[in-house]
């Protein structure tokens, strides 16, 4: 339940009508209506998997929170999952683990959104829940005191967070005495003193159905799915709406924000206003910003040019004003002053000069493209939806895309002049401050403290909701899937889909530095994915961006490789992908420069208390001498000459180490022959290398840890070696064990534990990182410092409870239900769809994987999963490394 961005990318939309009439009306594949309680409701059709998101957005956010309160929407939106009269909190988290899909909230200065993405024949049971949720909350103050606890370890979660940190300075000196001024977050002090009852009355003035925007996107048919809203909401009545705190914007004063930061690099940062959504000047202010971020803008140009690690331009928005600010990440010991003053000199000369004419038409043509790549993401779909109705104001998405097509250069040469004032910008330097040394101790202190868990019992549901307690059938095959074998060795795998008129590209090159950088030469890697950037033996760095704007492409290549393009540029787009990965132009003016900036990146990567605490776990977990302990540092990399790069791009990237998954508007037979004629030609030579590390031995309990200045919660990784590997029956067990741990929120035994009845953290979750010849099994959580090991403490005791004690049957059923479901909702996106075939490639796993894992899951029984976890998990085997602030 946290927000989507540091930056909020919503804000304050005047809530106007929609709908002229109650009726149903039509468009395409877009239904809408609006229910006799002012309920708004719009269909969209997409048949892209048998999935569908709900997104229901109520109309009020941070912007609306009382004086002194400025957390208030979001501290509702935790307690909207601590239960309704008619559904209790234990109810709901076992409806949501029984649906298995993906939920969460987000809170907003304009807008608290709560959405689902689950099976389509699991909609009546969602839209159940947020009827239910509409009409009322349960208000105890036991609930809340418990919520506060985790909602409190959110805030110190994000305030450990520089960037975060500097944003909500940012709003404060950008939109000074309005509601902007703050984010959704909330704080500490503020939490202490909110009552339950303060919560109920905020979801009475707010969560009204003529408040709301109902968005559903997916595989339904909109007829019937238009009566079942109507027979759940719109018996709720509606009720008036309190008044709105105004927006009245200050002028712009000039001010500059300094702060330390725990980050391997620095930032300069250099924010002005621009149009709001409510602005009739929004869109040329939106193709303004991308103009500014483009590649081949002066901006970004300070990279190759060697003077910044980084370069771009972004920008949020709100309904009466927008923020737009030029950034730039450089070395440690790098002035960043300086960087300041560059920044404002190039955003300067755009203000008098003008902006190239030909960026402002490649930046239009992204913009109108991403209407079309926007269909192939059903939850991606709802989100454009709702971000232009209830966020932004309009009747549709489509409202930008006319407003975008308006837009002259002339507009965006006039707004740049009106709004990039150097005169009354703010500016902001974070500084990266050396960490501490890490501190190690063999074995870890345990808390003798006992916690007594509640364990998940058979939770009685709502009759509309008891066929979730059947677990389902093993997930579909699905739509046919084209399995390739090219005669150099490439895979192809093609799957067609026609849910839009664009075609993705997906593909890794199978590889693993630690193994294939010779030695001496770490480091090498990061310097050829950089390098891929710099264009072609044809086309140089600006020609090739150029020619991918031409068509509004969007390209990256480097052992990881991807294409989105619009079906009829779908051949030029292939050739120019191929072109850059088959025949980099590895430039030695371009390569002197990345080397450089490569080995001043890694002076401070080396001192930063992320790297060091990511380090330290390795050096925990692995034997002396592993191929995992080598890293680049600044003197191998600066010993490195092209010819090294070159080599190691001629072993590295072999057609017979990579598959490629083409997915979209396009037949098997179209991308076979495409593909074939952009890599058919590639060869590789000699052997195929190894990729895949060897067994290594248990590793010892290990406890260290990294001091962290800049932070006020302790980040922790519980992580423990394991001899199992992804092909051992075992393996399906430990997930269906894994699942009862965690992934299902208060419904799993660890957000139950430590998070519902303890309070002690925001996030925790279990992982399984299972390779061919080795695995490492983790958990990992964010607390105050002082509760690290009694939040350790719990998880070794959940943990122990596995290897001893058969699971109850009910979260046996729960993990398989919630499992299988998952396995389902693979489908949800064109991205998800083909990055799940390239894992199976790469794993070396059949396509058919996921159905045949439900087969598995189904038949497995909870002897096997004690038997499983007492074979592989060490409770008290785990390295034990903390990120946090010096004690």
């Amino acid at each position: 339940m946290q927000r989507s961005n540091l930056l909020p990318a919503s804000v304050l939309a005047l809530f106007i009508s929609l709908f002229l009439y109650a009726s149903p009306a039509t468009a395409g594949d877009v239904f809408r209506a609006t229910l006799k309680n002012g309920l708004k409701v719009v269909i969209i059709q997409n048949s892209l998997a048998p999935v569908v998101t709900s997104q229901i957005n109520y109309l009020v956010g941070s912007n609306d929170a009382p004086s002194g309160y400025p957390g208030m929407a979001h501290a509702l939106e935790h307690m909207m999952f601590r239960g309704s009269p008619g559904l209790s909190a234990d109810q709901l988290a076992a409806v949501i683990a029984g649906m298995g899909g993906e939920f969460n909230a987000d809170t907003q200065q304009s807008i608290t959104q709560y959405f689902f993405t689950i099976a389509s024949s699991d909609l009546a049971a969602a839209l159940k829940v947020e009827a239910i949720r509409m009409k009322g909350l349960l208000h105890d103050d036991s609930l809340w005191q418990a919520e506060r606890n985790a909602i409190e370890q959110e805030v110190v979660q994000d305030l450990s967070n520089p960037e975060y940190v500097l944003n909500t300075k940012l709003l404060e000196l950008l939109f000074d005495k309005t509601p902007y001024a703050h984010d959704a977050l909330g704080t500490r002090p503020s939490f202490n003193d909110t009552t339950a009852a303060m919560l109920h009355k905020f979801h009475r003035d707010w969560y009204a159905p003529n408040n709301a925007i109902l968005i559903i996107a997916g595989d339904v048919k909109p007829k019937q799915t238009l009566a079942l809203v109507r027979r759940l909401f719109e018996a709720i009545p509606s009720r008036p709406l309190p008044p709105r705190i105004p927006v009245n914007l200050v002028p712009l004063k000039p001010a500059s924000l300094a702060l330390d930061s725990d980050l391997p690099y620095g930032l300069a940062l250099v924010a002005y206003r621009l149009p709001g959504y409510d602005d009739p000047d929004y869109a040329a202010g939106q193709i303004l910003a991308d103009v500014l971020s483009s590649q081949r803008a002066k901006l970004y140009s300070l990279v190759p040019e060697g003077k910044a690690l980084s370069a771009g331009f972004d920008s949020f928005s709100l309904a009466k004003a927008s923020a737009g600010y030029a950034t730039a990440a450089f070395p440690p010991g790098y002035d960043g002053k300086t960087l300041l003053d560059t920044l404002k000199t190039i955003i300067s000369g755009y203000v008098k000069n003008g902006v190239p004419a030909d960026l402002v038409a490649a930046a239009k043509r992204h913009e109108i493209a991403q209407a079309e790549f926007q269909k192939n993401s059903i939850s991606g779909l709802a989100d454009a939806w709702s971000q232009a109705l209830a966020v932004e104001g309009r009747s549709s998405p489509d409202d930008d895309i006319r407003a975008f097509r308006k837009v002259t250069t002339e507009d965006v040469n006039r707004v740049a002049r009106a709004y990039l004032d150097n005169r009354t910008a703010i500016t902001g330097l974070l500084t990266p401050r050396q960490s501490g040394k890490p501190v190690e101790s063999r074995g870890f202190s345990r808390s003798k403290e006992s916690f007594a868990p509640k364990r998940v019992q058979n939770v009685a549901l709502p009759p509309w909701a008891s066929y979730i307690t059947k677990v389902p059938a093993p997930a579909a095959t699905g739509q046919k899937t084209a399995d390739f074998r090219l005669a150099n060795g490439l895979r192809l795998i093609v799957r067609h889909t026609a849910v839009s008129k664009t075609v993705s590209v997906y593909g890794r090159v199978k590889n693993n530095p630690d193994l294939q950088s010779p030695k001496g030469k770490e480091g090498v890697d990061e310097l050829l994915d950089s390098l891929f950037s710099y264009g072609t033996t044809s086309l140089d760095r600006l020609a090739y961006q150029a020619a991918l704007d031409d068509i509004a492409a969007e390209s990256s290549v480097g052992t990881s490789f991807s294409l989105d393009v619009l079906k009829e540029h779908f051949q030029r787009g292939i050739a120019l992908m191929a072109d850059n990965l088959l025949h980099p132009a590895l430039p030695e003016d371009a390569f002197t420069v990345v080397r450089k900036e490569t080995a001043d990146a890694l002076a401070g990567q080396e001192k930063s208390p992320g790297w060091l605490a990511s380090r330290a776990l390795r050096k925990a977990l692995f034997p002396v001498g592993d191929p995992s302990l080598r890293h680049a540092t600044p003197a191998s990399v600066s010993a490195l000459t092209l010819a090294d790069v070159r080599d190691y791009y001629q072993s590295v990237f072999r057609p017979d180490m990579t598959t490629i998954v083409v997915i979209g508007d396009i037949t098997p037979a179209e991308a076979k022959q495409a593909v074939e004629k952009q890599f058919g030609t590639w060869r590789a030579k000699g052997m195929k290398p190894e990729t895949d590390p060897h067994a290594v031995p248990n590793n010892l309990p290990t406890s260290v840890s990294v001091p962290d200045s800049s932070r006020v919660q302790d980040e922790v990784t519980m992580a423990e070696t394991m001899g199992l590997t992804r092909a051992h029956s075992d393996y399906y067990p430990l997930q269906l064990g894994l699942h009862i741990l965690s992934g299902a929120f208060y419904a799993t035994r660890l957000y139950r534990d430590l998070r519902e009845e303890a309070g002690l953290v925001y996030m925790v979750e279990a992982f399984l990182q299972a390779g061919k010849n080795r695995s490492i099994f983790g958990v990992v959580y964010g607390c105050d410092p002082g509760n690290n090991m009694k939040a350790s403490a719990m998880i070794e005791r959940d943990l122990e409870e596995m290897r001893k004690d058969v699971v109850t049957p009910t979260e046996l059923r729960q993990a398989r239900t919630l499992l299988i479901r998952q396995l389902q909702l693979e489908g949800t996106s064109t991205s998800g769809i083909a990055n799940e075939l390239l894992a199976l490639s790469l794993a070396d796993l059949p396509l058919d994987e996921p159905q045949r894992a439900s087969q598995r899951y189904r038949k497995i029984t909870a002897a096997q999963i004690k038997k499983a976890f007492s074979s592989w998990i060490r409770p008290g085997g785990f390295a034990h490394v903390s990120q946090g602030p010096s004690r």
